[in-house]
């Protein structure tokens, strides 16, 4: 109690940097306080520390926000006083503050709130901080954007989907770019919270916008999602398919690119689920990619064919390999390599049952041929002449070439 009553006294001081020991003092000690069982002086720390929202100093005010968020997490949300639905009308126009430290505790306040005490807050007032909240995702610290985001998924549990998505879609449209991935990592995080089925719908109306800058940010909100998600994603590839097709053939690099990051983490949260099928048709897809030279694109449909691999297994990109490898051409014979390579480094023992067969290569096999011209010679004599003729007839033997002007191959289809 001493110690309570200390810092209490403390939290009044005229000096600024006493003022915000005292708060971090109390955020350190607000989980013992819980512990200890001491919920009344937990209420009357977070009375004072509410009363003090009106600091000027923004490090003070941001270590005061930090040890409300501790108390509020100590203590039952029914018992906090003032009302949390009064708290969170003090907090709103706190967003607006510049401060860092003040910006991220204060979203996470809000976050924490829209999580434990969703049915005390009306509808409206969520829609409102929502629109606050688009702002933060401009900031230029990134775990400010990522405490957005995180809230943007407990506002869209406590109010459902519906309200939330529009307010994030219409950010889509914004030149900033920036804003737009930040907008796409939270339409991500909403899919999570609510349920891919509640989100797909709305981004692939979207996605028919005649705009690259929407289109775009839609593909990114979808990579995001399925990012997340992992395996429960897999019910949805077929769904993706039409899309993802237009995706993959589309003109612009971008979206080409996009839709391949889209496939890879699709097919990763897909492996062994019987959707081979439709990855067969993405591989289909990227595979003229991959002779793309922009080192950002090279390396997004080299991961989208990762995927697929794993998805399809080694076997299928085998077939797809074998016809590249020796090609006469330097440029096709890299591009092919550079994905046999990636391959050979995770997957090289179940590639072993899919290397070609080499049983006809090469002149130490003695073909029915080269039997037949040699029984025709009528010069073999017993002794040393004998194997002198032998070995002349096997170096003028030359094997046969087929129409491709290449030597008889097992795997040449």
């Amino acid at each position: 109690m001493s110690i309570v009553s200390a810092i209490l006294y403390r939290l009044k001081n005229q000096s600024p940097e006493i003022r915000q020991q005292s708060a971090d003092l109390v955020e350190r000690l607000a989980p013992v306080l819980k512990i200890c069982g001491e919920e009344d002086i937990l209420v009357k720390l977070g009375t004072v520390l509410y009363e003090s929202l009106g600091e000027v100093y923004p490090a003070v005010l941001g270590s005061i926000l930090a040890a409300l968020r501790a108390v509020l997490s100590s203590v039952n949300i029914n018992a906090m006083n003032p009302p949390i639905s009064q708290i969170l009308a003090t907090l709103t126009p706190i967003l607006r503050n510049r401060h860092e430290k003040v910006q991220e505790v204060t979203i996470g306040l809000v976050g924490d709130i829209a999580d434990k005490g969703k049915e005390f807050i009306n509808h409206r007032e969520w829609i409102r901080i929502s629109f606050e909240l688009l702002e933060m995702l401009k900031s230029y610290k990134k775990s400010i954007r990522v405490e957005a985001n995180k809230t943007f998924g407990f506002i869209a549990k406590a109010i459902g989907p519906a309200d939330v998505l529009v307010t994030l879609l219409n950010n889509l449209k914004v030149q900033e770019r920036q804003l737009r991935v930040s907008t796409a990592v939270a339409i991500g995080i909403v899919a999570e919270t609510c349920s891919p089925y509640t989100v797909l719908p709305a981004l692939m109306n979207e996605y028919r916008t005649p705009d690259k800058n929407v289109q775009n940010g839609v593909l990114k909100a979808i990579s995001f999602m399925f990012e997340y998600l992992g395996d429960i994603g897999a019910d949805y590839v077929y769904s993706m398919v039409p899309l993802l097709t237009d995706v993959l053939i589309d003109r612009d690099l971008v979206h080409r690119q996009t839709g391949a990051s889209v496939v890879r983490h699709m097919a990763l949260g897909a492996i062994g689920l019987g959707y081979e099928d439709a990855f067969i048709h993405f591989l289909n897809l990227l595979w003229p990619n991959i002779f793309e030279t922009s080192p950002h694109v090279i390396s997004r449909i080299l991961e989208g064919i990762e995927g697929c691999r794993n998805a399809v297994g080694c076997g299928i990109v085998m077939n797809y390999l074998l016809g590249g490898l020796f090609h006469p051409a330097r440029k096709v014979r890299a591009a092919y390599w550079k994905v046999f390579n990636m391959m050979y480094v995770q997957s090289c023992d179940s590639m072993v049952p899919f290397y070609p067969r080499f049983e006809k290569v090469g002149q130490e096999v003695i073909t029915d041929e080269f039997l037949v011209k040699m029984s025709e010679n009528k010069t073999i004599m017993a002794g040393n002449d004998s194997e002198s003729t032998v070995k002349n007839a096997f170096d003028n033997y030359v094997p046969k070439f087929d129409d491709l002007g290449v030597a008889e191959l097992d795997f040449f289809i």
